[in-house]
């Protein structure tokens, strides 16, 4: 039988991971302006033939007094385009009894239709992001399901504001569910964003869950990466009581810089 990590050693090993990780990112990863911790996202892609990584290294979820630890949380953002990207994104799980699954596996396009703020351009930015929900390792989400996002990036000085609408269908039943959230960010230093978000997710037949994030993006001159950190609290049932997370993100090319120019 294969030996499984207690939620606490998998957070120690995380804590270490996350710490080797950062020393390598400042040796190896160029410039990077992360988009963690967030559940909605912006009107903009990452540019064509590089790869952006979004690692959440350490993850607790607190629901009815049990808690969680999702470990990793891996966002992989690749730039097909100037204006496509093909999203990947992989989530581990451990709980106090189910041992470590991977959860929330998808696999999706999006694609910026105007380019506004976010493309250093006047007006809003405009994106829509569509893709497969894929099977888990939990018994009960074994099917592949679909979801689909409309969203919309905008500056009302000296915030910034991300929109998002959609939906889809879930991959345990097929049935049908509403998305939508609201990204809200404030820039307080040259190398610091305080951030907020609110969003819910509606799915047919359960108990909605909406809840709200309040935290940190922190990109130091030293390291070519953004360190994020945030906390998440419910606003209805069927979200988790209390979310606290850590984590960075950091891109790198695939393509040299001539290739990818000569083309």
């Amino acid at each position: 039988m294969r030996s499984r990590s207690t939620p606490h050693g998998a957070a120690r090993d995380a804590a270490r991971a996350g710490t080797l990780v950062l020393v390598l990112l400042g040796l190896l990863a160029s410039a990077a302006w992360g988009y963690r911790p967030f559940i909605a996202t912006d009107a903009a892609v990452v540019e064509r033939a590089r790869m952006e990584i979004e690692l959440g290294y350490l993850t607790l979820v607190r629901t009815q007094g049990e808690k969680t630890f999702e470990i990793p949380q891996v966002v992989l953002n690749y730039g097909l385009a100037q204006t496509l990207e093909l999203v990947g994104e992989f989530k581990g799980e451990e709980g106090p009894e189910t041992g470590l699954q991977l959860v929330d596996p998808a696999l999706s396009l999006k694609a910026v239709l105007r380019e506004g703020i976010l493309q250093e351009k006047a007006g809003v930015s405009v994106a829509v992001e569509m893709g497969l929900l894929l099977p888990s390792t939990v018994p009960s989400e074994r099917r592949c399901g679909f979801e689909g996002v409309g969203i919309v990036s905008l500056r009302l000085s000296p915030f910034t504001f991300h929109l998002n609408l959609g939906g889809g269908v879930d991959r345990e039943a097929t049935r049908p569910f509403g998305v939508w959230g609201v990204i809200t960010e404030l820039p307080i230093a040259a190398t610091v964003r305080l951030v907020g978000e609110v969003d819910g997710e509606s799915v047919h037949g359960h108990a909605a869950n909406n809840s709200g994030l309040l935290g940190v993006l922190w990109q130091p001159r030293w390291l070519n990466a953004v360190v994020d950190a945030g906390i998440r609290r419910r606003f209805s049932r069927g979200a988790p009581d209390w979310l606290f997370t850590t984590g960075l993100t950091f891109s790198f090319p695939l393509v040299s810089q001539e290739r990818t120019t000569s083309r």
